[in-house]
């Protein structure tokens, strides 16, 4: 006969109480990794400010304008949300705005284009942040750039740019309009000659008109349709080439960007590049945003982007929404931040010389 080994009460009762902490240790770790509800009594009562790195009128003012119409409804507190441009070094200029001065309370949030995200990585200049300090709220939709000219001229398609020079106007280093040109030309093999300086979107469109450059390469999508659908409409401009992770069934007809590409270091720089545009339209926060604040926005931009009364009005508006999360968008900058050097170095030359 077998003889059983007793164990003693108290080593029992030892080992369930081990066992127990460790599963609720599991569920807690697995409940921090899921979108959580903004605390009980949480709120924000004083106006809220969404500074926009552009100008007025272009597709970044005017997402944040649709947003500002309705996410206060969302917010514990409702307060009121008004739009300040602050147009300026492709966005960069708000961005540091955000990250040196800005109140770290809610109050005040940014939006601006790719070219901010990339700039520490890549850019020349030092500006003093770094994308992944910042708090991430959400990001309206998933963008693709294009390169466009305007009807007249010669650039009827990018094999038109390959072959001959094109002016094109740009809004400073960093920006979207200074960086495309200059990663096509390397990639593609076009001769884009970027007269940068302009300070929007609506400043670089009016000298396309006036026959001051031929056209702009690096104009996101949803923006060309929010602010210029009449261009589409009446064919006043060129599609000549889409820039995206992928292609856009709106754009069949316009070459993609990694369909031209043949050599793998090529794809690895654009893996990079256009990285971004997987959370176009982005809004943050400050740096050191409280937890609960940075909770409290990021679940009443949730709520706006299933809105009825939001999704009618940007129908009307037609411009796309395509929502990424504030903790979806705060992974990918992550990842972008984590590229490898060899990556990191050779669009660090590309991009400044």
């Amino acid at each position: 006969m077998t003889s059983r080994r007793r164990v003693p009460l108290h080593a029992c009762l030892a080992a369930l109480a081990t066992a127990a902490s460790a599963a609720l240790a599991s569920a807690l770790a697995a409940a921090l990794l899921l979108p959580q509800p903004a605390q009980a009594g949480a709120s924000i009562d004083r106006p809220i400010v969404v500074y926009v790195g552009g100008s007025a009128g272009g597709g970044i003012d005017l997402y944040a304008r649709l947003i500002a119409r309705h996410i206060g409804r969302h917010i514990p507190g409702h307060p009121t949300v008004t739009v300040q441009d602050m147009p300026g070094a492709g966005g960069i200029k708000a961005a540091n705005y955000l990250a040196k001065v800005a109140p770290r309370d809610g109050t005040v949030l940014g939006t601006f284009s790719g070219g901010p995200i990339l700039e520490p990585l890549t850019g020349a200049r030092h500006p003093g942040y770094g994308m992944d300090e910042f708090t991430w709220i959400g990001a309206v939709t998933k963008d693709v750039s294009v390169c466009v000219s305007w009807g007249p001229s010669p650039f009827k398609s990018i094999d038109d740019v390959i072959e001959k020079q094109m002016i094109v106007a740009g809004t400073g280093s960093g920006s979207e309009s200074d960086l495309w040109p200059k990663v096509v030309n390397d990639t593609v093999g076009t001769r884009f000659k970027i007269i940068t300086g302009y300070p929007g979107t609506q400043e670089t469109l009016l000298a396309m008109e006036n026959g001051e450059v031929d056209g702009r390469c690096g104009w996101a999508w949803s923006s060309l349709k929010a602010s210029k659908p009449e261009w589409l409409r009446d064919g006043k401009i060129n599609l000549l080439i889409q820039i995206a992770l992928q292609k856009n069934p709106d754009l069949a007809k316009v070459p993609f960007i990694f369909d031209l590409l043949s050599k793998e270091e090529d794809r690895q720089l654009l893996d990079l590049l256009v990285g971004p545009s997987g959370m176009s339209r982005p809004y943050v926060g400050p740096p050191g945003l409280p937890a609960e604040t940075s909770v409290l926005l990021r679940r009443a931009y949730d709520a706006t982007m299933t809105d009825p009364a939001f999704l009618t009005d940007a129908a009307k508006m037609q411009v796309d929404v395509a929502p990424t999360t504030g903790e979806e968008a705060e992974r990918l900058v992550h990842r972008i931040y984590a590229t490898p050097p060899a990556v990191l170095e050779r669009a660090k030359k590309l991009l400044n010389h």
